[in-house]
Formats: C-alpha cells, structure tokens, sequence
C-alpha cells in the first residue's frame, strides 16, 4: 500500500521544564515507598514540578515560543491554538485563550481539546482537518500539563507517576511530501471511572466534603488501566500504520506516551519496533499527560533521532479512555 500525501507538516517544536527536580529518594520522605519499588513498576527516577505560581498556560506559552522562534513564525502569522490539557488554570475560559494573551497572538482562534495523555495526537487531528479545510495556513498546537495540582499527594500509588511540563508544535501545509501520514483516534466513555477526578465539575461541585475526602484529585485503578493501555496503544500503532501503508520494519522512531516503561516495551514488542528504536524519557520525567509525546518529540529533534525523511510513529492512551496514534515523515 503506497502512503498517502501528507496535507500538514510539523515544522518545529518546543517544550518547557520547571527547574525542580523531585526524585524517587525525594518521595521516600513524603510516602511510604521506595526508590526501587517505583523505578521496578515504571522505569521512573524523577520528574518535574512546576513551582506554585506556574501555571498550564504559562508553561504552554514558554514552550510555544521556542517552536515559533524555530519557525520563524511571528504571533499575528497564528491562525489556530489548539491546547490540550488536562490541567486548566481555571475552568473559564480557556488555557488557550489565556496562552493566545500571553503570546500576542491577536489573530488566532483558541480553545482547549480535552483528551488527557491523548491530547497531543487528537489537538495534532484537530489543527490538520482546520488547515485540510482551508480556514488557516499556521497552527500551534501545544499540550501543557501541571500534573502536579491534581495528584494526591498522600497517595503512593499515584503521587509517584506525574510530573509537570509542556511541549509545542507549529503546523503548516505540507511541502516536499513530508507530515502526518495518518492519524487515528479512540474513546470509551464506558471505562470512564477507572481513571478520573470525582469531582470538583458541575455535577459535583467544589465543597468541603469534597476537599476533605480528596475527591477533586485523580483516582486511578491501577492493574485495569494498565491493561487498558497496553490492548488500545497496540491498536492505535497497528491503525496508524495501516493507513500510513507502512509497516513497523519502516518506523525510525517510535513515540510512545510516557506512562510506564512495561506500557511502552510492551505497545514496542505489538508494532513491531524494536527498543533501540523507541524513545524513552519516562525514566526523567515520569507521565506529564497529553506532554510527554510532543516533550519526547522535541528531545528526539534535538539529539538527531529524527532525521528529515524519517518515519515516526506517535501512540498515546489516557483517561476518557482515550487513545490515538499517528504518523508523521519528518
């Protein structure tokens, strides 16, 4: 099957980290765990924590400079923002519409796509079908996350996994056959519990019960996500290639979400990657949610992992249960 013509390209990416490091001995003091115990279940040593007065749009925003500056691409040029985040700064209005002040992109059209760790692939779906359409030549697409304001921090089985950060892309119409080969998006509203915060909405709003019983924060069922997200991360590679017309022996790089090393060997060994082909920061990061994909893709840029003419493989799954993939030639 002959891959099809790309419409969008990523052009540049960026991405922001808070100078704090809190690592695993770090945790040891405030929970009861341990060093070996986290790195054993999820490969992770460290992540990052935004200081208190971060917030999600300010992360965004720091990491959308560097991909505009990369792109020579100034803030009036913006058509479209498109963020995804599961960590707003406020519930109205968006973090996107805050980032587009913060940037001085008067131009654009902003909102938020909520998708938890998918967001990136469904915000990348999102700019593509606007620029497909012929409403924009120039999106940003950015995903930021303060992981760190939801989590529980008495609860050893969550409080070990998140980390903060952002990543951004600029997305344009496609030149020279490079860009998004495919894409492919998921949801099952059926699972929803299995991974969500109570409360803190409409339906349950912000009160002291809720604050004392923690409800506002997000509960996860461990085992059943895991298996959730290997089963859907194998599906979205296996979709993404499909309709790429590629098949795992063409990937140069796999993108996988960064939740859990076992998930990633795991979505590696069904798309037929091997390792010293999939790139993995979750040991330094932990899961920043819907920013660890365009976080990772930024890193691989800049360590000459991705080359120009290289096929990349993108696959996430989170809360929702959402679950996406694409495929980008670089």
């Amino acid at each position: 099957m002959k891959s099809p013509k790309p419409i969008v390209e990523v052009v540049s990416t960026g991405r922001y980290l808070p100078d704090r490091v809190l690592t695993n001995a770090d945790l040891e003091t405030m929970v009861e765990t341990t060093d070996e115990w986290i790195r054993e279940r999820t490969g992770i040593r460290e992540r990052r924590i935004a200081s208190d007065d971060m917030g999600a749009a300010e992360m965004g925003a720091r990491a959308a400079r560097i991909a505009m500056e990369r792109a020579g691409v100034l803030p009036g040029e913006i058509d479209i923002i498109v963020v995804s985040t599961a960590t707003p700064d406020r519930l109205l209005p968006s973090t996107a519409c805050d980032m587009q002040a913060l940037l001085g992109a008067t131009n654009a059209a902003a909102f938020d796509v909520s998708a938890a760790c998918s967001g990136f692939l469904y915000a990348l779906t999102v700019a593509e079908g606007y620029i497909a359409a012929g409403r924009g030549e120039i999106a940003l697409v950015v995903s930021t996350e303060k992981m760190s304001g939801i989590v529980d921090w008495e609860d050893r089985s969550t409080c070990v996994l998140f980390g903060d950060g952002a990543g951004a892309a600029i997305v344009r119409r496609a030149q020279n056959g490079r860009g998004v080969l495919s894409s492919f998006m998921r949801s099952d509203g059926t699972l929803a519990e299995l991974l969500w915060r109570p409360a803190g909405g409409v339906k349950v709003p912000m009160d002291v019960a809720v604050l004392e019983e923690k409800a506002h924060l997000v509960k996860m069922a461990g085992r059943e996500v895991f298996k959730a997200a290997v089963r859907s991360m194998a599906e979205a590679a296996d979709q993404a290639l499909v309709r790429a017309g590629l098949t795992g022996e063409d990937i140069d790089l796999l993108i996988p979400h960064q939740a859990n090393i076992r998930i990633i060997e795991a979505t590696a060994r069904y798309a037929n990657v091997p390792m010293e082909k999939v790139f993995v920061n979750v040991d330094r990061y932990g899961n920043m949610s819907s920013a660890t994909v365009p976080i990772a893709l930024d890193e691989a840029v800049e360590q000459g992992r991705v080359k120009p003419g290289d096929n990349v493989l993108m696959v996430a799954f989170g809360a929702g249960f959402t679950w996406a993939s694409g495929v980008i030639r670089w």
